[in-house]
């Protein structure tokens, strides 16, 4: 017998696990200054994204799915203005926020095209 959350197999949980370390670590690189500020709200944004949709998993309903992932849609979005933000005053680098800029941009696709699905 398999042990395990039906979420834990959706690839875009997988996904939205892995961008969740790497906004992390990314967020380590901030000034001391951010640390109760943008560090902290592009973290709780990014580990809000594989939360809801673990969240919305577990529901008993379609609507509700819908739901969370709409939630996870939008924890996303404030990923990437927070990513802009960091740009904008040069804590990271160019290729830094280009990275995961397009890593957030497929995460999206593939969490719009999923939340589509759910009937």
């Amino acid at each position: 017998m398999e042990i395990g959350f039906k979420f834990e197999k959706l690839i875009i949980w997988q996904k939205a696990m892995d961008f969740g370390e790497d906004i992390d670590a990314l967020a380590k690189i901030f000034p001391a200054n951010e640390l109760y500020n943008l560090s902290s709200q592009i973290k709780r944004a990014a580990d809000s994204i594989a939360l809801n949709i673990s969240e919305g998993a577990i529901g008993q309903t379609n609507p509700e799915f819908k739901k969370f992932m709409g939630y996870s849609i939008r924890s996303l979005a404030e990923v990437v203005t927070c990513l802009h933000k960091a740009s904008n005053r040069k804590y990271i680098s160019e290729i830094e926020f280009n990275e995961q800029y397009e890593n957030a941009f497929n995460l999206m696709n593939m969490m719009v095209a999923f939340k589509k699905k759910i009937q």
